[in-house]
């Protein structure tokens, strides 16, 4: 991996590997290239990776980094970060990674689903129609899951239709809705105190805790595609569903 980085403490079981400071796809691909690299070559003491816009914070048991470590090395976070910058960056490598996934989201827009939307349209200067049309164009890539459980960050939204965050939040947003902040967009999987303007609401579950292996219906990586849907389109699929 050609790329610049950094490699930070973070406490004593720790360390995060910082490509650069903006939120750009390619900053991106070295992030998720390291992550798969770990997770295929775990080391002896890793607990979890986490990824983040231009990081990814690698959390180990330092007791078992440090008698898997060579002799004499008695800092785990040395052992670490030596065995990235010579062994897992070198060979992470996102040329040969498959396309990423696409999902498809489909969304409801305005009214009580998103009651934000025409904010968004009078601050862009738009109309409510052409901020659905320039919101469902892109595929958005997933950066980051966050905030609560299976949040997602997307990046790639339309500066056109750029919001600031409400001045005061909501005390509760409905679970699966769809909202814009700043120059940001996302999704509220569950039920949550929030300041994203809401323009619209998803059938789709985003966050499945019964599925214990793999609860989050998106992964940093991939990428989404919004869709406008109908309202009887909503209540169809949510078939009686909260």
């Amino acid at each position: 991996m050609e790329h610049a980085y950094t490699i930070l403490p973070l406490g004593e079981a720790g360390l995060l590997v910082r490509f650069g400071s903006e939120i750009r796809p390619d900053i991106h691909r070295c992030v998720k290239a390291l992550a798969d690299d770990l997770a295929a070559h775990p080391f002896p003491g890793l607990v979890e990776t986490v990824i983040s816009y231009t990081g990814l914070a690698v959390y180990y048991d330092p007791f078992r980094v440090r008698r898997a470590g060579a002799p004499g090395q008695d800092s785990a976070f040395r052992i670490v970060s030596d065995l990235l910058a010579r062994e897992c960056i070198p060979r992470a490598d996102d040329s040969g990674r498959a396309a990423p996934r696409v999902v498809e989201i489909p969304v409801v827009y305005g009214g009580e689903y998103g009651p934000d939307l025409d904010f968004v349209a009078e601050h862009s200067g738009l109309s409510p129609e052409e901020v659905v049309r320039i919101h469902t164009a892109p595929k958005y890539l997933v950066y980051m899951i966050g905030f609560c459980p299976g949040f997602p960050y997307l990046g790639g939204m339309d500066k056109r239709i750029a919001t600031p965050r409400r001045a005061t939040p909501r005390v509760a947003i409905p679970a699966r809705s769809i909202g814009i902040a700043g120059e940001q967009t996302g999704g509220y999987p569950v039920s949550t105190p929030g300041g994203w303007q809401i323009i619209g609401r998803t059938p789709t579950d985003m966050f499945r805790p019964d599925r214990a292996d793999d609860p989050s219906l998106l992964h940093a990586g991939d990428l989404v595609k919004f869709t406008a849907i109908s309202e009887e389109e909503y209540l169809a699929r949510r078939e009686g569903q909260p």
